[in-house]
């Protein structure tokens, strides 16, 4: 056992001092910090952005009521004389960032022409439409005979409640903060498998490109190393994820905002939370023994990347398959492939979270997922075990037969 404590350690304090996982590490917390300021940051950049616009009213009548609808922060008025051509110059010179010309149709209705010098900046003539569907609107009820009483009971909206009949069936505020979870967990794990994953390979393929893998194994047992390795770089990114957590709930803190309640993850059951923790683990488990197995078979790091990629798409398909299924979630297709090994731990806790699902279910694909990591684990330190002894070109299906038989020698 303390060949394995030995491997571990090896592992995590490797890691943890490279260059490398400190500048991602540190660029990243700043990104995090610029992410939970981002509406600061914005409003600090478009304090002296607001919009100037000239406004000629043909109409004698709708410039006031314009005025006081539109949104003084972010446009500001000024009435001209009609003298469109010298306007327009106007605007290509800058002194003005636009210039609306207003209307009446032959049927009398209000029209608008917006100029300006690009149409980039859309927002802007966006919130003009609107107040001018309004005005018309207005002038459209007046013409009726309305009264704004009667206008307000016009574009009431219609009361629309949602009524689940099942017993256990979640609230939609209970499905709100779960699908947040859900969101969260499917994007931890994705990133989690990609960039972590990926490590485990390239750390056993670095060390049998130097030769040190022979003495390693002569020394300590394949499945030691294995789960040396693994555990090593899990804490690795537990550590890091750690950090990435702190960081973020500081910055929001700080920022005036309440981290969990932005989430909406403040009222979520115990169960839930368990759930998401037991999946997470057993999805990187999983992935994990299979990058660490590919890697054993490269003989050179730049043969990383190719060997894993198969592993990576289905990652990816899971991924996809979660995002589908978030809208979805009791599909036909979503409920068959959360019983996948590959895919349960996103699927089948995307289920869990925003439907009721019967407890065998979830008993069962728990046993198909345990099982596959147990085979794994099995087959896995044999492949190991022979794979690290073994250079060359690389043949997947061809080198795992050739590595289970040096097992036997």
């Amino acid at each position: 056992m303390n060949k394995f404590w030995l491997v571990l350690g090896h592992t995590y304090i490797t890691k943890l001092k490279a260059k490398a996982f400190l500048i991602t590490t540190a660029m990243t917390c700043l990104l995090i910090i610029g992410l939970a300021n981002i509406q600061t940051i914005i409003e600090f950049f478009a304090s002296d952005e607001k919009e100037h616009v000239a406004v000629i009213d043909r109409t004698e009548s709708l410039y006031k009521a314009l005025e006081k609808q539109v949104n003084r922060e972010k446009i500001t008025l000024t009435k001209i004389a009609d003298m469109e051509d010298e306007a327009k110059k106007a605007v290509k010179e800058g002194e003005w960032d636009g210039l609306l010309v207003l209307s009446m149709n032959a049927e009398g209705w209000p029209e608008a022409v917006y100029y300006a010098n690009t149409l980039a900046n859309n927002r802007t003539a966006e919130e003009l439409e609107g107040v001018l569907n309004r005005l018309k609107t207005a002038i459209s009820a007046a013409k009726i005979g309305l009264t704004e009483e009667q206008i307000a009971v016009l574009y009431r909206p219609a009361s629309f409640q949602k009524v689940a009949l099942e017993e256990n069936a979640k609230t939609e505020e209970e499905l709100n903060q779960a699908r947040s979870l859900v969101h969260v967990l499917l994007f931890a794990m994705y990133m989690f498998v990609l960039m972590y994953g990926g490590m485990i390979a390239t750390e056993v393929a670095t060390e049998k490109s130097s030769r040190v893998m022979e003495i390693l194994v002569s020394s300590v047992s394949p499945v030691q190393q294995l789960f040396g390795k693994i555990i090593g770089v899990a804490l690795v990114s537990l550590t890091q994820f750690f950090v990435f957590f702190a960081v973020g709930f500081a910055a929001l803190k700080t920022s005036g905002q309440e981290g969990w309640r932005l989430l909406g993850l403040g009222h979520l059951p115990l169960s839930i939370w368990m759930y998401a923790l037991i999946f997470f683990m057993l999805g990187y488990l999983l992935y994990a023994v299979l990058f660490a197995v590919l890697g054993s078979l490269v003989s050179r790091v730049e043969d990383v990347q190719p060997a894993i990629t198969p592993v990576m798409m289905v990652v990816v398909a899971a991924f996809m398959i979660a995002v589908f299924g978030l809208n979805t979630p009791e599909s036909a297709f979503v409920i068959g492939a959360s019983f996948i090994p590959f895919f349960t731990p996103m699927l089948m806790f995307l289920r869990i979270g925003l439907v009721s699902v019967p407890m065998w279910e979830v008993a069962l694909s728990f046993v198909l997922l345990a099982a596959t990591i147990v085979l794994l684990i099995y087959i896995g330190a044999k492949v190991y075990r022979g794979g690290v002894l073994m250079y060359g070109r690389m043949n997947i299906f061809k080198d795992m037969k050739q590595a289970v038989q040096l097992t036997k020698k």
